[in-house]
């Protein structure tokens, strides 16, 4: 399987909104419960383009089939926090294990070196061993664990933060 990493298009959205709208479905990757409409992704696509913040899609060369997108944003709304910036990756579940997650993180961490953020924050919800083994892979330490600070499927969650200094990354 040949894949690209690529800055995502406006006609990615549909494939981005379904790898996503599953997660909130079946996943605790994100705990968010309502699926979103596709005038939503759109709206989010555009405020990411506006405000010069990646989305990258992972596809397969022959199918052009989005297999994983990843993205960054703010961390808060506070201009203090300017250079800090917190990231999402979502992977089709047909694709995992096939190192798009690493590719895909490589890709955020090179951009946000690029544009001088100072640190990246991950936000992981406890029991996805894999990503915060990911992470500290890839140079993340852990910086928070938050208990019980959110809820999906009637069940309390755990959050762990992770954060890479970017300014010592390289």
């Amino acid at each position: 399987m040949n894949l690209i990493i690529r800055p995502a298009q406006l006609h990615d959205i549909p494939y981005i909104m379904q790898i996503y709208n599953a997660e909130i479905e079946h996943g605790v990757a994100t705990w968010n419960n309502q699926p979103k409409s596709l005038e939503e992704y759109q709206q989010w696509f555009q405020y990411l383009q506006e405000a010069e913040f990646p989305l990258f899609v992972a596809e397969e060369t022959e199918t052009q089939v989005i297999s994983g997108y990843a993205e960054y944003s703010s961390f808060r709304n506070f201009n203090g926090y300017d250079q800090t910036v917190e990231h999402a990756v979502y992977i089709d579940p047909k694709f995992t294990r096939l190192g798009l997650g690493k590719a895909l993180m490589s890709k955020l961490i090179e951009h946000a070196t690029a544009h001088h953020k100072h640190v990246m924050v991950a936000a992981i919800d406890s029991e996805n061993i894999s990503s915060i083994q990911l992470h500290g892979k890839l140079g993340f330490k852990q910086s928070g664990f938050m208990p019980e600070v959110g809820e999906k499927f009637g069940k309390w969650r755990d959050l762990v933060l992770m954060q890479l200094n970017l300014d010592e990354s390289h």
